[in-house]
């Protein structure tokens, strides 16, 4: 989108944002001088079983084969993650909870799984102490100590409960809980300017509230890599999307060669400073080099969240998403249809994997920009009808906006708005757009336009996340 500017308008809109950004006391180092992070690693979590298992049938209290089997599915889920590390310890007194978590770390996440009637109470104040993230999992009729974990939070603490007979349930416990120490260990790139709320714009409050780390890149070093790019991998790239596209509409060869082009360049760049993230704030300004939106798509499918138009706040809501449950984020503009309670999102980039790395590609067209006349090339991704999806945005670093809705309708070939476009059935579309982006205090259209949408209904792990890393949830509609 380019908010009904033109392309000069956009380019001047960029200068002044990125001279106020300078003014703000942007300090990071360009990337490409000194040294990128290393790779992230695995993200070491705590698991502890309080007391002693129950004898048999008897008593309150997990016995001997659930916490077998608990310790199975924990396995499992580690190795299938991938990304974590677990170091399993049983408590049944504070002391020895503090021992375990030395051998964690300070501030590292917690799984405490309740074994028997009023143990977890008595281990648990260390934890607290330290300020640990912590989920609660509790089995029916394994004790009481389940109800103090919502109290715990209350007080201030970021704890938050599972209390289930689904093992499953602890492997999203694992990936809710690695969110955090992966997001201490991310590395975000960013062209100049940042846009969203003002919290999201400032790279001190990201590392202070989140630790990731904001790293700016200069359009010149890029330039470079683009021109780099040897002929044979930009030809590959081009025909691997003409290939498997549907239909080729707009877009002439030297179109799909300029973006196949920007594609491998990004790909490079971020394996180059092993980033995680990225936002282009003068993505409209590439035109001329090649649009960026290919790269993006190839990008989020392959796992590092991608915002256009410099949108931090979109961004780390991809961020939290890809680390939670490992699928890529629609980030596109809003408008709604009260006659038939529907929302559409549209925008001219999207992932092909919204099901996540091991899902099918959805059917694509390639597509010329369609706010500056058809030129460029961009997907338009044809997502799934009746697919239930989350709608979401994390807004000034606490607060997560967020509703769900189901796939009603995607244009066969679309004409109005952005390319890629999905209709969605809401709860109530008049009242969520009476209500749109209330809650933010600015008047920048793109800052209150924006939301992403992942495949799935994920409303109640986002009240988990909350919780786990002090923030609140405000459902949309």
């Amino acid at each position: 989108m380019c908010e009904h500017c033109t392309r000069r308008e956009f380019l001047e809109t960029g200068v002044a944002s990125g001279l106020l950004l300078a003014g703000a006391g942007w300090t990071h180092a360009w990337a490409g001088q000194g040294t990128p992070r290393p790779p992230m690693g695995k993200s070491r979590i705590g698991v502890i079983f309080s007391g002693v298992p129950a004898p048999g049938d008897r008593d309150w209290g997990a016995d001997n084969g659930q916490i077998d089997a608990m310790k199975a599915r924990l396995a499992r889920a580690e190795k299938e993650l991938g990304n974590i590390e677990l170091v399993l310890g049983t408590s049944t007194s504070a002391q020895e909870t503090t021992a375990l978590l030395e051998k964690v770390g300070p501030g590292a996440p917690i799984l405490a799984i309740n074994v028997r009637n009023f143990a977890l109470t008595r281990v648990m104040q260390p934890i607290l102490d330290g300020k640990h993230p912590m989920v609660v999992f509790s089995l029916p009729a394994s004790g009481h100590d389940w109800m103090y974990a919502p109290r715990w939070h209350r007080q201030g603490h970021r704890v938050t409960l599972l209390a289930s007979s689904s093992y499953d349930e602890l492997e999203r416990a694992l990936r809710l809980l690695r969110v955090v120490p992966m997001m201490q260990k991310t590395r975000i790139l960013l062209f100049p300017p940042a846009r969203g709320t003002k919290a999201a714009q400032s790279p001190e409050e990201i590392k202070k509230r989140l630790g990731a780390e904001v790293v700016a890149i200069d359009q010149k070093v890029f330039d470079e890599m683009v021109t780099a790019v040897e002929n044979d991998a930009t030809q590959v790239e081009a025909e691997w999307w003409t290939k498997h596209a549907k239909e080729i509409v707009e877009p002439n060869k030297e179109d799909i060669r300029k973006a196949a082009c920007i594609s491998v360049a990004l790909q490079r760049l971020m394996d180059r400073e092993r980033a995680q993230g990225l936002a282009v704030g003068t993505c409209m300004g590439w035109l001329s080099r090649g649009f960026p939106c290919l790269g993006f798509t190839r990008l989020r499918d392959n796992g590092i969240p991608a915002a256009c138009e410099g949108d931090m706040d979109s961004l780390l809501t991809m961020l939290l998403f890809q680390y939670a449950i490992d699928r890529p984020g629609f980030q596109g503009n809003a408008t709604f249809d009260t006659a038939r309670n529907a929302l559409w999102t549209a925008h001219c980039t999207a992932p092909l994997k919204m099901d996540g790395p091991n899902g099918k590609d959805a059917p694509y067209l390639l597509r010329g920009h369609s706010e500056v006349g058809g030129s460029g090339c961009v997907p338009e991704i044809q997502y799934r009808l009746g697919q239930v999806v989350t709608r979401t945005k994390l807004v000034n670093l606490d607060t997560i906006l967020a509703s769900t809705g189901k796939i009603i309708e995607v244009p066969g070939k679309s004409v109005h708005g952005c390319r890629t476009q999905i209709v969605t059935e809401v709860r109530d579309a008049a009242k969520m757009a009476a209500g749109w982006s209330s809650i933010l205090e600015t008047e920048d259209a793109m800052t209150l336009l924006h939301r992403v949408v992942f495949y799935g209904d994920h409303l109640a792990s986002l009240h988990h996340l909350a919780r786990l890393m002090g923030m609140k949830v405000v459902e949309e509609g």
